[in-house]
Order: structure tokens, then C-alpha cells, then sequence
């Protein structure tokens, strides 16, 4: 598409938008004057779907009507409440319903996952990650090297950009994979950067790690729901997400996990469990063994958190009437793709945008690294009302999310940031 500059231009491309009613499904954050704030920091929390009170309520008046009954005898019942999500996030995840569930945070997940999967030996015990991956998978993976006893200064291979280069490339994974191949147990690896909003090809570094037998595992947390996936069809072994990021679920709205079915139908395998992980014949029999449920459900450890879910029913509800990824996918490239077009228009020296310019390569994230004073430059962004986010040194991360975000505002935003040059 021939992109302009011009505000009628970015009108008639909302007139256009065949997804323009979604926006009215969410409450808009506004400022001062009431009007809605530009909001492009999807990829830190969504905004509240109009839906997610009503669901919230509806399980507190089924706590105060019905108490410990509302487990089995109503519409909703406790006991299975997480098994309705398990359809559509295996849609968005590109995964089998068996395959998927929905507990904990991802974090408490990204452990589970680990405690099943990482099984190092004398001489297979690293972990290959990109740099910079996000903090807590960090703080997690180096945690679980060292209660294995192994020192994560030695067992931690981190795959970074190339010196004067914003990026990893593909064949720095595989570089990686063939030089350490055999003594690497598992490849942990975020398939949407957070700081870059770069969109790593994950079939291809699961394929690379299988011809040596690494365990592969994937932080979603910034790719559901922003880009199209395919866990099962990928190969991968695991995977783990949050759902408060574009599943718009709440702040530490429970989070989700994938196991490759070759995995999850493995009752032998090693895992930490818990009463919900049980086959439910035997869940409640003291003279019982655990066994586990050949599902992903056999990694849950707990029963469901009802109000932290309730939400979610909410929100995954508008991707399934948006008719999923596929459309969500092409207003966000078309949407990324304009604001990179204004980007480039305004051509500032101030600030370089360092995400891949290839749509495949990337999500609707554009993070932008201000080369002179970054945090007087979001200052002015968020009193102009934008609301987008900053990460250290010097990144500002702009995502215009196609659920609820417009072209119109691109456009503002554009011209908010050319004003302050």
C-alpha cells in the first residue's frame, strides 16, 4: 500500500477498517480534558475489555448466592472452569486443546516447565537464551542452573546482536546450537523480543536444536495474541505465557502453558505436582498416588483462580468474534507499517527505530532508541497524552494494537513526535 502523510488519509484508512467496532469493547484510559489517551502499551497491559466486569460479577454473585455449591451445581462451574479456555488459546497458540492450559503465572510456569524438562548431566547441562531476554526468565533460568549446582556463568550460553547491530541473526541461533550442541540441554528463547520487538523464527531454531537433542522451550508472553503462532506444528517442547500483555486479561491475570503432546500424554515423565494435575477419579483419595492426567493439564498444581480467570473468558471471547489472528494480524502489520512509514517521513537524528523492518520479522511493536535525553522525550509524549513505554537505557516501545488502537492515532502520535525534535 502507497501510504500519505496526510490526517485524510488515516481517517479514510479507519473508515475502512473492517475491525473498527472492537475498539468500543474496551474502556479507554483518558486524560485531563476526558478524551481517550493514545495508548500504545499493549505490550505491558492491555486495556480492560467492557465485558470483564460483568464476568467478575457474575462469579461474585455466584459465590454469594451459591458459596461451596458453585464448584459443580451452576452455569459455570468452578471445578472446570479453566477447561473452556483451553480451545481458544490453543487457537492462538497454534497448539491442540490437550496440549494447552491455563494456571499460575508465567513465571511459576516457566519453573514447572523447567523442573520437567531441564534434567541436566555432567556433560548436557546449559542453557542457550538470546540477550536481552526479559528479566525474570532470566532470574528463573539461572536460579534452576543453580539448584542443580551448576554455575550459570558456565552454563548459560546467551546469544546476543552482533557489535553495532540491533538484532540477532538466524544463524547466530544456529551457530550457537552447532558449537555447544552437545553439551546444551535446553534452548529457552523469547519468540517476540521485549526490548526489540523482534519476531525470531522459531521453526527454524526448533528444527536446529532437534538435530541435537535440545529440549526447546518459548516465552510468549509478548507474541500471543499479536502474532500468528504454531507450537505444535513448530515442534516445540514447551512454551509458557502471560495473558494480561494483548490478551488483555488484567494485571497478573493467570497465565498459560503449552506441552508438545508427545509430552503431555507421557505420564511418566518427571514433574512437580499437585492435586489438580491428578486424575480427577482419584483427586480427592488419600490412599492415592499421584497420577497424572496425559494432558498439559498434569502440570497444574492448583485449582483454578476463578475471579483472575473470569477475565480472560472475557477476552478471548473478542478474538474468537474478531475471527482470530488471521485479520487481527493484517490490521497490525498495516498498522506497524504506517507508523514506520511515519517514522521514516519525520527522519529525525534524535532517534533510530531498531526493530526489523520485515512484518515477518516482527509483531506491532516498533521500539524506538532516543539518542538524546529518552526520558525527556517520553515525558513530553505522555503530557501530549500518549501512554507508551520505557526500558533502560534509552528504548521507548510504541504498540499500536489492532483490537483497539486506530490509524488516526499513528498519525497523532507521528505528529506529537515530530514536534519534539
Amino acid at each position: 500500500m502507497q501510504f500519505s502523510t496526510d490526517e485524510e488519509f488515516a481517517l479514510q484508512l479507519d473508515r475502512e477498517d473492517p475491525l473498527r467496532e472492537f475498539r468500543d469493547r474496551f474502556e479507554l484510559p483518558r486524560g485531563a480534558d476526558g478524551k481517550p489517551l493514545i495508548y500504545f502499551c499493549g505490550n505491558s497491559l492491555g486495556l480492560m475489555p467492557k465485558t470483564a466486569r460483568g464476568a467478575v460479577d457474575h462469579e461474585l454473585d455466584a459465590w454469594a448466592k451459591f458459596a461451596v455449591e458453585a464448584h459443580h451445581g451452576i452455569d459455570r462451574p468452578w471445578y472446570t472452569y479453566h477447561e473452556p479456555l483451553r480451545e481458544p488459546l490453543a487457537r492462538l497458540v497454534g497448539a491442540r486443546p490437550h496440549e494447552v492450559v491455563c494456571m499460575n503465572t508465567l513465571t511459576v510456569n516457566l519453573h514447572l516447565m523447567l523442573a520437567s524438562f531441564y534434567r541436566p548431566t555432567k556433560t548436557r547441562f546449559k542453557i542457550v537464551m538470546e540477550t536481552p531476554a526479559f528479566p525474570s526468565d532470566v532470574y528463573a533460568i539461572k536460579s534452576q542452573i543453580a539448584h542443580y549446582g551448576f554455575d550459570p556463568k558456565d552454563a548459560l550460553l546467551l546469544v546476543a546482536a552482533r557489535e553495532g547491530e540491533n538484532t540477532i541473526r538466524q544463524e547466530q541461533f544456529e551457530a550457537a546450537i552447532a558449537e555447544h550442541g552437545d553439551s546444551v540441554a535446553v534452548i529457552a528463547v523469547g519468540a517476540l523480543n521485549f526490548i526489540t520487538g523482534q519476531f525470531f523464527d522459531i521453526q527454524a531454531i526448533s528444527a536446529a536444536a532437534r538435530e541435537h537433542g535440545i529440549t526447546v522451550g518459548v516465552d510468549l508472553a509478548h507474541a500471543i495474541g499479536n502474532v500468528p503462532l504454531a507450537m505444535h506444528d513448530w515442534n516445540v517442547d514447551f512454551a509458557v505465557w502471560c495473558t494480561y500483555k494483548y490478551l488483555n486479561s488484567g494485571p497478573g491475570a493467570v497465565a498459560g502453558a503449552f506441552v508438545h503432546e508427545r509430552h503431555a500424554t507421557n505420564t511418566k515423565l518427571p514433574r512437580l505436582a499437585g492435586w489438580f494435575g491428578n486424575d480427577p477419579k482419584t483427586r480427592f483419595r488419600l490412599d492415592s498416588d499421584f497420577i497424572p492426567v496425559p494432558s498439559a493439564d498434569a502440570w497444574q498444581v492448583s485449582n483454578p483462580p476463578i475471579f483472575s480467570m473470569a477475565p480472560i473468558r472475557a477476552s478471548l471471547a473478542i478474538f474468537d468474534d474478531a475471527g482470530g489472528m488471521k485479520p487481527l494480524r493484517e490490521k497490525s502489520v498495516k498498522l506497524t507499517a504506517y507508523l514506520e512509514f511515519l517514522l521514516d517521513e519525520i527522519g529525525s537524528e534524535r532517534f533510530t527505530v531498531i526493530t526489523p523492518r520485515e512484518p515477518s520479522q516482527r509483531g506491532c511493536q516498533l521500539s524506538i532508541m532516543a539518542h538524546e535525553n529518552p526520558k525527556e522525550l517520553l515525558e513530553k509524549l505522555q503530557a501530549a497524552g500518549v501512554r507508551c513505554d520505557f526500558r533502560e537505557p534509552n528504548v521507548i516501545r510504541a504498540a499500536p494494537t489492532p483490537l483497539y488502537n486506530t490509524f488516526h492515532e499513528v498519525w497523532r502520535f507521528a505528529q506529537i513526535l515530530s514536534q519534539h525534535r
